[in-house]
């Protein structure tokens, strides 16, 4: 029989991280259901292996040993009761802060309650035994594999974060026999930064900073981060809600959107802050081939993995984490165009942009430019989101969603609140119909106030799921009855809303075409303070809106066309073979 690694890959990882940790001791007591992880470190000389029949002496001496070395023990054991037998011992590890790492090794969770052999129940800790616990499956696709690797590399930290103590992983087996692996597979170790800790050098490559949903920026940490892309040339990658606005800001979501010309201008390492981004075209950033690492800052220290490359969490606040790369900073690398490179880009995109149907995208398309500084805007998921995402704000604007939950159904009010904090600054609020129902009691609220203006795209369903790259559109107009739930609150009425907001005192105004859209968006958007509060009511259709996305989302093949077409009118249609024959020759397409 073979004797190296088990084929197990949960475990492979396990021990990969424990060895990429410097994790040595391991106490095992015997069982079956621990048997792969057992016999695999048994074979690998880098682990320092004690036996022990009874697994409460087994974690007693795990106790030892962590107080004795100040390093974290692992105890290994087999599944029905064995692990209860670790409970004194952790209770111990708990109040002494000692850092010992219970592997409980078990089967299929879907077995729990199944009335089946040496099964329990081990979801559930008291809260004073370990700090943290985890259940590892075994791994059947890519995504479990990412779960493991997060969930693992979180456990194993959790032992020295914040303080010392036990924390339990829940390791699932198959009970593989096969022993095969000679070397483990390269795992992605996390390793956390403090304040104080030595910080990694900071690698000779090409950065960029992706911010999330952030909260308005204080000054100081703005300028930290100016002159950290200063110093290493690097760009802010950023959506409405994230409230950078300073001079490396690149919006780069209509970019991402389209198939092809904008992969070469991606960093090689993403220094990830903020919360979670409804941009969804955005996280391409970090998610392609080019993006080698991630290295997330945030003062909660969670390892939140989004773009599956994390390799280090600094647990800090972010202007001491650009502070302190600033200070370093050996002198200016590059030539300082990388955020400018990007917007360039961004630039003739939207230059290229054809007339769009009358849309969502299209009335972004015709005012995120000329909205007044100064102003709050609200958006609502996700057709808002994503249209109004595709254009740059001036500077002056803060941008808030409802990312976190992501749901629609508080957006009205979350406007609300905020215009009562601020209450001499106009509060616009974007969203569609579906949400602005869900929500409309808001605007009975007496607190409203005159600095509140409604943008509601009414087209009478959720647009979202007859958009041509919705899984749902494949059903036509089927769609609207239950996927997209269309035909409620008065099927598009013209006079239901218009009643509603007249009658709760707000200044109404609406428009069906481009035309008379234009001609209420002035007096709308004005930044001038108004005697009402207003609601501009825009009726859109489900048709236009799906064609104007899928308009936005071409706009390099469009580009591509639109040369072509110049190069062929401009020298012919011989001249145009000729150069194109020539071009394959040089590729080796002709020989």
């Amino acid at each position: 029989m073979l004797q190296h690694y088990t084929d197990e890959r949960n475990i492979q990882i396990v021990i990969s991280l424990l060895k990429a940790h410097g994790i040595k001791r391991v106490v095992a007591s015997p069982g079956t259901t621990n048997l792969s992880f057992v016999a695999s470190i048994q074979q690998d000389s880098f682990f320092e292996i004690y036996s022990a029949a009874d697994e409460r002496s087994a974690a007693y001496i795990a106790c030892g040993m962590a107080a004795e070395s100040g390093e974290a023990v692992v105890l290994s054991c087999t599944g029905a009761t064995a692990s209860r037998n670790y409970m004194p011992a952790l209770t111990e590890a708990y109040y002494r802060n000692l850092p010992v790492l219970a592997i409980t090794s078990a089967q299929h969770s879907g077995r729990i309650g199944a009335l089946i052999p040496q099964v329990i129940d081990r979801f559930s800790q008291p809260n004073d035994l370990v700090k943290l616990s985890v259940h590892l499956p075994t791994i059947t696709t890519q995504e479990d594999e990412w779960n493991t690797i997060v969930k693992a590399n979180t456990a194993i930290l959790e032992l020295f974060h914040h303080g010392t103590g036990p924390v339990h992983i829940n390791l699932a087996t198959v009970y593989s026999q096969v022993y095969s692996v000679k070397e483990l597979p390269p795992v992605r170790k996390i390793s956390r930064i403090m304040r104080g800790d030595t910080f990694p050098e900071l690698p000779d490559c090409r950065i960029g900073i992706f911010v999330g949903a952030h909260i308005p920026w204080p000054e100081d940490l703005t300028k930290a981060v100016n002159a950290f892309c200063k110093a290493y040339d690097a760009a802010v990658f950023c959506d409405h809600t994230s409230n950078y606005e300073g001079e490396y800001r690149v919006d780069f979501s209509l970019a991402c959107y389209q198939s092809s010309g904008w992969k070469d201008l991606l960093p090689d390492l993403l220094i990830h802050i903020g919360q979670v981004s409804g941009d969804y075209p955005s996280y391409k950033v970090g998610e392609t081939d080019q993006t080698q690492a991630v290295w997330r800052v945030s003062p909660d220290g969670k390892i939140a993995d989004t773009f599956r490359k994390m390799t280090y969490m600094f647990e800090m606040d972010e202007y001491s984490f650009f502070q302190y790369y600033s200070a370093k900073a050996p002198g200016k690398r590059g030539s300082g165009s990388y955020a400018a490179d990007c917007r360039d880009l961004v630039s003739g995109l939207l230059a290229s942009l054809p007339d769009l149907p009358f849309s969502n995208i299209w009335i972004a398309s015709q005012t995120a430019s000329s909205l007044p500084t100064n102003c709050a805007v609200h958006l609502g998921i996700l057709n808002s989101l994503r249209s109004w995402n595709l254009f740059p704000f001036p500077k002056g604007i803060h941008g808030y969603s409802n990312t976190g939950g992501f749901g629609i159904d508080g957006c009205v009010s979350s406007c609300l609140g905020g215009s009562l904090v601020q209450q001499t600054k106009i509060h616009f609020l974007i969203l569609g119909d579906l949400a602005f129902f869900y929500d409309m009691n808001a605007l009975g609220n007496r607190h409203v106030g005159r600095n509140i203006r409604i943008l509601l795209v009414n087209n009478g369903k959720g647009t979202e799921f007859r958009n041509f790259n919705h899984p749902a559109s494949a059903f036509e107009r089927d769609a609207d009855c239950f996927m997209a739930a269309g035909g409620h609150y008065g099927n598009k009425s013209s006079t239901l809303v218009r009643h509603y907001a007249e009658d709760l005192g707000f200044k109404y105004y609406c428009a069906s075409t481009k035309e008379e859209y234009l001609k209420v968006k002035d007096e709308f958007f004005q930044s001038e303070s108004a005697a009402f509060p207003m609601l501009l009511e825009v009726f859109t259709d489900s048709q236009d809106e799906s064609k104007a996305l899928q308009m936005a989302l071409s706009l390099r093949n469009d580009l591509k066309k639109t040369v072509k077409d110049a190069v062929k009118a401009t020298l012919g249609k011989n001249a145009t073979r000729i150069l194109k024959e020539a071009l394959q020759r040089k590729n080796g397409y002709l020989q």
